[in-house]
């Protein structure tokens, strides 16, 4: 039976992995200490997560389990729970951990926090939204990310393709043009040399060889992986010095490529990055033309992603929202995470603790009271910006709002 290139070339050693350098050395680190812990890695598909599981399972050959919260049940963890006793600790790998019913996640839960199961789960959602608080506080949680165009570029480049057809010599074009078309993923991209090696009769693979095989669209938009990035930002910049023609050739230059899920996500970045509290509208829209893009797919959605582009080239302009939001993130990267103030919270246990005033209770519905931390009272994070109407309102209400409240001070 034959067995795909990928699979064969699927990692073995921590070493053979692509990207995602520092947890590789975090996990390499603990199991040469034998201080492995429980973890939880999540991202998207095609990122590595099981390989990675898969390789710390072969370190720990005879005591590690699966479990696959989507197909498997409450008596198969008490199962393999069981076997577990037989060790001091084992392995736990847990498929689509975010599946996993309340009920079993809390019989799990004291194990993993003994230590007798070191639990490594594996999922595609956001693990802080879609895992029990109890499980998540006692593992450490990695995201994990996709390898670069450039990473993936060298990767195959180091590949010993010859040993599947002697004599076989593949130009660096070829290996630059299927980085890209592999849109980040490393499996895509050895499939794609695959295919080639084996439909062409011709030991020098040109990249004129390779358009044999390929689809038009994975090689006429991008040559490199910098182009690749090139074309986004040249996309994205274009619409935010509001030049319509501009940003229509490089929306068909994704577009061509079959590169929808990229330029929606991008669209959806412009249009709260730059246009913001200009139209704030404009994100309805944003959202319905990119919805209604990917529900039709390529070919159909390229009017809807067209129209839309258009319109937000034209639309006002703002990044006040950007602006507010990276001042604040700049006061958090240095330590400035103070204690909230105890109005503030649910059930307060500060020894000086006040009421809490409801907005809703007071002329106005202003109340003067102390929202930030004591240490950053009077910081002063968004800006308005008065050169749209819109914005310009919103900078009349904030003002008169901020008069208000000194008044009452």
């Amino acid at each position: 039976m034959y067995k795909p290139l990928a699979d064969k070339l699927r990692p073995t050693t921590f070493s053979d992995i692509i990207g995602n350098e520092k947890l590789i050395n975090v996990l390499n680190n603990l199991i040469e200490k034998d201080r492995l812990t429980s973890i939880i890695l999540y991202g998207p598909t095609g990122v590595g997560k099981t390989t990675i599981a898969k390789i710390i399972a072969n370190y720990y050959p005879l005591n590690h389990y699966h479990f696959n919260a989507s197909t498997d049940n409450k008596k198969t963890l008490r199962q393999i729970v069981e076997s577990v006793k037989n060790y001091d600790s084992a392995i736990l790998i847990i498929d689509e951990i975010h599946r996993m019913n309340r009920d079993i996640q809390d019989y799990l839960l004291p194990y993993v926090e003994k230590g007798s199961i070191i639990m490594i789960g594996l999922t595609t959602e956001n693990p802080y939204i879609a895992v029990n608080p109890a499980i998540r506080s006692r593992v450490s949680i990695y995201k994990l990310t996709k390898p670069t165009t450039k990473q993936i570029e060298e990767y195959l480049k180091s590949l010993d393709f010859e040993s599947i057809k002697p004599g076989l010599k593949i130009e660096d074009k070829v290996y630059q043009v299927i980085s890209v078309a592999a849109n980040n993923e490393v499996r895509s991209a050895i499939n794609m040399v695959e295919l080639i090696i084996n439909a062409s009769d011709k030991l020098k693979i040109t990249l004129a060889e390779a358009k044999k095989f390929l689809p038009e669209a994975q090689i006429s938009a991008f040559k490199t992986g910098d182009d690749y990035y090139d074309v986004l930002s040249a996309f994205h910049k274009s619409v935010r010095g509001s030049d319509v023609n501009a940003a229509i050739y490089y929306l068909a230059r994704f577009l061509v490529s079959g590169d929808l899920k990229s330029v929606i996500r991008r669209i959806k970045a412009i249009c709260y990055e730059d246009i913001g509290l200009a139209n704030p509208m404009m994100g309805v829209k944003v959202n319905a033309a990119c919805k209604i893009a990917e529900e039709i797919g390529l070919p159909e959605a390229y009017n809807a992603l067209s129209a839309i582009t258009i319109e937000m080239c034209i639309s006002p302009k703002s990044n006040s929202a950007h602006l507010a939001i990276n001042s604040a993130f700049d006061d958090i990267k240095q330590g400035k995470t103070y204690q909230v103030p105890s109005h503030l919270i649910n059930n307060p246990t500060y020894d000086n603790a006040k009421d809490y005033k409801y907005a809703h209770d007071f002329p106005n519905h202003i109340v003067t009271q102390d929202y930030l931390p004591k240490e950053l009272q009077g910081k002063t994070y968004y800006k308005p910006q008065t050169h749209t109407k819109i914005e310009k309102a919103y900078s009349e209400e904030y003002k008169k709002n901020e008069l208000i409240i000194k008044q009452k001070k």
